[in-house]
């Protein structure tokens, strides 16, 4: 069972760790969508959520305080929801594909949050991993 944990770990990350290095690597293009959505610092917001989710896949693959990894990346994912998917705002046509975009970053936040509860409790299993969990809660 560590080889499927470590798998599904690897599937489940590597969009994060991807698109934190498209963040990165295109910058100016990313801000200027972030601008139009009205964030608040777009080239900054920019790069602090493409590190975040560079670093939080890492160490969900790495299983480098995984549970820590995990988390960072749901609460970054329902603000990103929130305020770069509001499909509520949209007009025509455009609608659909901010709701999808919600609902995606939605989903993937609970996934997030059921790795965070796994890699949190004591005497977890997450398979192979090069460190420990952050926290420790008990059953």
């Amino acid at each position: 069972m560590d080889a499927v944990m470590l798998v599904g770990r690897i599937l489940f990350a590597f969009m994060f760790v991807m698109s934190g290095f498209n963040h990165l690597a295109k910058a100016e293009a990313m801000a200027g969508y972030a601008a139009y959505k009205k964030v608040p610092a777009p080239k900054l917001a920019n790069l602090l959520s493409g590190a975040l989710m560079l670093l939080g896949g890492l160490s969900i693959i790495l299983g480098v305080y995984a549970d820590l990894g995990a988390l960072v990346l749901a609460i970054l994912l329902v603000v990103m929801a929130v305020k770069m998917h509001d499909f509520w705002n949209a007009q025509g046509e455009a609608k659909q594909p901010e709701m999808i975009g919600f609902m995606k970053n939605v989903s993937m936040a609970g996934g997030a949050l059921f790795l965070f509860a796994v890699a949190a409790m004591q005497d977890s299993n997450i398979g192979p991993a090069l460190g420990s969990s952050l926290w420790s809660i008990a059953p």
